[in-house]
C-alpha cells in the first residue's frame, strides 16, 4: 500500500496527515481537487482507528420537529412553511409530550428537538417544553435547538444569547445539535439564505454554549453551490473554535437533497463526493473525536461503506425524521437497533450503543446503565 500511496499526486499531504501534522487550507483544497478517494479514505481510516479503534457508535433516539413554520425561507429547505401555507403545522404541548414519553418507553436515551423559526411562539413555550420533558423524563438527554433557533429565541425573549442558553439549560437542555451551519461563506449565505443567522453568528452562539458547559455537534451542508475552497474554509473555522472551546462532540457532513427546494434543478450528491467530504473532514478536523454519517441523508448502504472512510458513528434509530424527507430522502424514517447492529457488524466494526455524550450504554433487560467513559 505504501508504494501505491507514494505514487499518488497527494502523497505529501496524506503522509503529513498520517504523521499527525495539521493540514492547511491549501492541503485541504488539493485533497478535494484529487479523485484519489481510496488513498484519501485509507489515511482517514487510519486516523479514525487511531481515535476510536474498531468501534462504531450508534444511539437510540427520536426526532421531534415541533413546527415547520419559519420566518426564514432558505432556498435549500423543503421543510419550512409560511404560517398560513398548506402543510404548515405547530405541535401542541400535549402532542410533544406524548412523543417524548413514547420514545423513552421505547428505550430512547436522547430526544433531538428542532423546528422552524416560528414568528409567534413566545419564549415561555420553549422553556416550558424543555422543562416539562425534563421533569417527566429526567433520564433522557434533551438535545434541542440549533444555533439559529437559539439566536431567534434570544430575540423573542429580548435577552442576550448567553442568558437565553442559561435559562434553557436550567430547564433541562442538555446539548445543542449542529444544524443551521450550512456553509459559512457570506457570499453563499447571501445567495441561499440571506435572512439566516450569519456563519460568524452561528459560531458565536456555539462559543457561548460551550462556555456554559453545553456541548454541541457541528455540521456542513454540501453539494449545492459551494466550492472546495468554501468547504475547507468552513472546516477550518470549526477547527479553530474547537481549539478554543473543545465543546464539539462530533462533525456531521450533511448531503444536500434538492427535491422540493428552490434548487430542485440540481442533482443529488454523488457517492464520490460524499466519501470525499467524509474522509477529508476526518483529516482536516484533527481535534474532533467523532465523524458521523447521518444515514438518513447518505443512505444506509453508503453509510455502511463510510465506516471505512473515516466515520465512527452512524447516528441512531432517529424515528420520524421530517426535514430531510421533505426534500425527497428515500431512506426509512427510522431503523431498529437490530438493523443498526447488523449493518455495523457487516462492515466489520464493533457496534457500541452510546448516549449523547458518548458514554457507552449497557442495557440489562429494560434497565439502562450509563457507563461513564
Amino acid at each position: 500500500m505504501e508504494k501505491l500511496l507514494q505514487a499518488s499526486s497527494i502523497y505529501d499531504v496524506l503522509k503529513k496527515a498520517e504523521q499527525g501534522e495539521r493540514l492547511s487550507f491549501e492541503d485541504g483544497v488539493r485533497l478535494f481537487r484529487s479523485n484519489d478517494i481510496l488513498h484519501i479514505g485509507h489515511i482517514a481510516n487510519i486516523i479514525r482507528e487511531r481515535k476510536n479503534g474498531n468501534k462504531a457508535y450508534y444511539i437510540t433516539n427520536r426526532h421531534i420537529n415541533y413546527s415547520n413554520i419559519c420566518k426564514n425561507r432558505c432556498k435549500f429547505c423543503a421543510f419550512s412553511r409560511d404560517k398560513d401555507a398548506a402543510g404548515s403545522y405547530a405541535m401542541e404541548m400535549e402532542e410533544i409530550m406524548e412523543k417524548a414519553v413514547a420514545a423513552v418507553e421505547e428505550g430512547a436515551t436522547e430526544l433531538h428537538i428542532v423546528g422552524g423559526l416560528h414568528p409567534d411562539l413566545p419564549f415561555d413555550f420553549y422553556v416550558k417544553m424543555i422543562g416539562e420533558i425534563h421533569e417527566c423524563c429526567p433520564d433522557v438527554h434533551i438535545q434541542a435547538f440549533t444555533a439559529v433557533e437559539i439566536e431567534h429565541l434570544s430575540q423573542i425573549a429580548k435577552l442576550p444569547v448567553r442568558q437565553t442558553l442559561k435559562i434553557l439549560k436550567e430547564a433541562g437542555l442538555g446539548s445543542l445539535p449542529g444544524g443551521g451551519a450550512e456553509v459559512f461563506s457570506p457570499k453563499i449565505r447571501e445567495q441561499l439564505c440571506p435572512e439566516k443567522l450569519s456563519g460568524e453568528g452561528w459560531l458565536q452562539v456555539m462559543r457561548e454554549a460551550h462556555n456554559l458547559g453545553l456541548h454541541s455537534n457541528a455540521t456542513m451542508l454540501y453539494g449545492h453551490v459551494e466550492t472546495p475552497e468554501d468547504r475547507i474554509n468552513h472546516l477550518l473555522k470549526l477547527r479553530e473554535l474547537q481549539d478554543e472551546t473543545g465543546g464539539f462532540m462530533s462533525f456531521i457532513p450533511l448531503a444536500f437533497h434538492p427535491k422540493n427546494t428552490d434548487l430542485s434543478n440540481r442533482s443529488n450528491t454523488t457517492a464520490m463526493l460524499d466519501l470525499k467530504v467524509i474522509s477529508i473532514s476526518r483529516l482536516m478536523l484533527d481535534n474532533f473525536d467523532h465523524i458521523k454519517a447521518f444515514w438518513i441523508m447518505l443512505g444506509i448502504k453508503l453509510s455502511q461503506v463510510s465506516l471505512g472512510f473515516g466515520v465512527d458513528d452512524i447516528d441512531g434509530t432517529v424515528k420520524e425524521e421530517k426535514i430531510t424527507h421533505a426534500a425527497g430522502a428515500e431512506t426509512p424514517e427510522a431503523l431498529s437497533v437490530h438493523e443498526i447492529i447488523k449493518l455495523i457488524k457487516e462492515s466489520g466494526r464493533e457496534p457500541v450503543e452510546r448516549d449523547t455524550l458518548y458514554n457507552p450504554v449497557k442495557r440489562h433487560q429494560k434497565n439502562i446503565v450509563l457507563q461513564k467513559a
